[in-house]
């Protein structure tokens, strides 16, 4: 195997030090709310909803999946949680028959309850299925959580709870959300509502 080219790990480096920078100047006080208000979601069954485009989505998945059974490890403990990006029937059904801004909201319509969660997962905060989804949130009585890259777009100021990263790079601003996840995943897993294991 030849050496790699002095210098060749700068641009790794580089990357390290920017993700690094965000991590360093993060201001966690909305992390903390939406860790206590899923927590208090497992503990009364309220349902949770994630949401996100393209990398987001994939993050919206993945933490569905950390906080269904990641959390909990005994059947039937984890939180009621849906990641909306992840049927492709219904998405594509939606997006076709109605608009690709509907594929978010259109399913809180059916699904969601006054007092349910939503998390949103957006690098710009303008998508417009993100501002719909937020818009069917209010009108439905949920609570509505943001995690956000680049200025924080009109999600910023729609959400009950903005997780803002002001960083102008797609692929921190979606690290940051797994960042964030993780974060409560752990919380969760080390402070369970009563009888929740």
């Amino acid at each position: 195997m030849s050496a790699a080219a002095p210098g060749a790990a700068a641009p790794f480096a580089d990357y390290a030090s920017r993700l690094g920078r965000v991590l360093e100047g993060g201001e966690w006080t909305g992390v903390a709310r939406l860790a206590e208000e899923l927590r208090e979601c497992w503990r009364t069954g309220r349902q949770v909803f994630l949401c996100g485009n393209g990398g987001s989505a994939a993050n919206a998945m993945h933490l569905a999946n950390d906080f269904l059974y990641g959390i909990s490890k005994t059947s039937g403990c984890g939180l009621r949680v849906t990641a909306l990006s992840a049927n492709a029937s219904v998405l594509t059904c939606l997006a076709n028959d109605l608009g690709y801004e509907e594929i978010f909201s259109r399913q809180l319509a059916v699904h969601a309850r006054k007092g349910d969660v939503l998390i949103v997962l957006s690098g710009s905060g303008n998508s417009a299925n993100i501002v719909r989804a937020l818009e069917q949130a209010a009108s439905t009585g949920m609570r509505s959580y943001a995690i956000l890259g680049y200025g924080g777009g009109r999600a910023r100021t729609m959400a009950d709870v903005a997780i803002h990263f002001a960083v102008d790079d797609m692929q921190i601003a979606e690290d940051m959300q797994l960042v964030v996840g993780h974060m409560v995943m752990q919380w969760l897993c080390q402070n369970p509502p009563a009888g929740n294991r």
